[in-house]
């Protein structure tokens, strides 16, 4: 049987190495960290990972020159894809972090800053409890402890009918997003201890690997 594979896209701008160490405590398929464009079209799975600015992120990935690669693996072929953090927010269509900036539009939506308040500090930095929507099957093994660990100053938003799961900041804010083939999580998974590897193993499962 011809082993999985998992590619990490490498554009410089994500906590890579602790993404591909929660990815081999959860399964034995190949993980390549990579950004050349027949490794990625050739994977079984796309893990978009990313910390840093919106703009920075795109303007790395239209460097690279993956924008139109991510779009053949994603849009044509139809491969199952998990972004993370940042990695979730560039699924979107438009960012308006520093200046409006065009995203990879796999998710209908926005990403807007996270308004600060008297109970509101921005960046949002720690452990959230997920609201998980009804019957949905990535957080389905969630039992009483539903928290996972955040690190981010924007926020998506979306039609509710993409929405996988929320977390409560003064206002509740989207945690999680799906749409067809493509899974986004604005939370660290790979830093979410023993829930975050669980849900590894569920996006794992969803994507049949």
């Amino acid at each position: 049987m011809k082993t999985k594979t998992i590619a990490v896209i490498d554009y410089g701008m994500g906590n890579i190495r602790s993404v591909e160490n929660a990815l081999h405590q959860v399964c034995s398929h190949d993980i390549v960290v990579t950004n050349i464009p027949a490794e990625i079209l050739a994977a079984d799975m796309i893990l978009l990972p990313g910390v840093g600015a919106f703009p920075d992120a795109m303007r790395r990935l239209n460097e690279l020159g993956l924008v139109p690669v991510l779009n053949e693996a994603v849009l044509e072929m139809r491969k199952p894809t998990l972004g993370i953090c940042l990695g979730m927010q560039l699924l979107f269509d438009v960012s308006h972090e520093k200046q409006p900036t065009q995203g990879l539009g796999w998710v209908p939506g926005e990403v807007v800053p996270i308004e600060a308040s008297e109970k509101i500090r921005v960046p949002h930095v720690g452990w959230n409890s997920l609201i998980v929507a009804p019957n949905d099957a990535i957080f389905g093994f969630l039992k009483h402890d539903k928290d996972y660990y955040f690190v981010h100053s924007y926020v998506a938003k979306c039609n509710p009918m993409y929405v996988l799961a929320q977390f409560e900041y003064g206002d509740q804010m989207i945690a999680s997003v799906k749409n067809d083939n493509v899974i986004g999580m604005q939370f660290h998974p790979e830093k979410s201890q023993f829930n975050g590897l669980e849900t590894l193993k569920s996006v794992l499962h969803w994507a049949g690997l």
